[in-house]
């Protein structure tokens, strides 16, 4: 009995979707150490900032207690994209068995481009901190000062830019240890996390991890190591792009968000007219910022 084109694609299809998710699985997810992960099931999330009650009044004697009120002060909206590959095996190639050879390797390459898709679409939140063309909820950069808040503008930027060292880290995590919320009252945040590129990496080893101060003769402790200040340490993202930007992630709630908004599906047919066998990878979803008091960032000296 011979075997039909309909017969010939169930064969093919568990080999290649095995193929593909064991590929997609070994590539490090380096969007995990900054975004925290959530479900979507709209089109687009929206996630309001809240601006609290200021500072209680002394009430005097037999005067009437003083009102405040609550209100908006701005939305972050998340647009998720669909992001989708597909490649074909000829009809020729199926007859001559080349399967195994071409579809192993078709499947990994598709697999890794969506791999590295995901990881370039999430670093571009941090290689775009600093650019006023890509604002988050309140208007401003994600790293800048001037965010309006309802007692003035703020900042989770220093004040002059600086290359990575002992100097400026400890001036970053004070600053961050000055945050306010949105009518001005002192939040509790802390620096838990430095990001750095890949040009970082061994500078970011000597200023965090050395027994003694970094640079010097002198026989100081390294404070900030001794003080637990960067409890998770410095991680590398391979996809940043400034080779002197760096950043501090802080424990801030609903700071760095990815919605996952349709996980990554396979699917394979056969095409009638040119006889190949298509296959396609899609998913759908969307990485930004809710709270800019998530991050602390300096672009660097240069």
């Amino acid at each position: 009995m011979a075997i039909s084109r309909a017969q010939l694609a169930k064969e093919l299809e568990p080999g290649l979707n095995a193929l593909f998710g064991l590929e997609y699985d070994r590539y490090d997810n380096e969007h995990a150490e900054i975004f925290e992960e959530e479900t979507s099931d709209r089109a687009f999330e929206e996630e309001v900032m809240l601006g609290g009650f200021s500072t209680a009044p002394v009430k005097g004697e037999g005067t009437a207690i003083t009102f405040d009120s609550a209100q908006e002060t701005f939305t972050a909206r998340y647009t998720h994209e669909t992001i989708a590959l597909a490649f074909s095996i000829t009809e020729e190639a199926i007859e001559d068995n080349l399967y195994d050879r071409l579809a192993a390797r078709y499947t990994k390459a598709l697999a890794r481009s969506m791999s590295q898709t995901k990881q370039i679409k999430a670093a571009a939140i941090l290689n775009n901190a600093f650019s006023t063309s890509n604002p988050i909820g309140d208007g401003a950069a994600l790293c800048s000062s001037s965010h309006p808040s309802l007692s003035g503008n703020q900042r989770n930027v220093l004040s002059t830019a600086a290359d990575l060292n002992e100097t400026s880290l400890e001036q970053m995590l004070i600053d961050i240890a000055g945050f306010t919320d949105e009518r001005g009252l002192k939040v509790a945040v802390r620096g838990t996390k430095l990001i750095i590129p890949k040009e970082l990496q061994f500078i970011a080893e000597r200023v965090i991890n050395s027994n003694l101060r970094p640079g010097t003769a002198d026989n100081d402790a390294n404070a900030m190591k001794n003080m637990g200040m960067i409890p998770d340490g410095a991680v590398v993202n391979h996809f940043l792009t400034d080779t002197d930007a760096f950043f501090i992630k802080t424990d801030a709630p609903n700071g760095f968000k990815f919605f996952n908004r349709s996980p990554i599906k396979t699917a394979m047919e056969g095409d009638f007219d040119t006889g190949n066998m298509r296959f396609k990878a899609r998913e759908r979803y969307s990485f930004g910022v809710s709270d800019w008091r998530a991050v602390f960032g300096t672009p660097g000296a240069a």
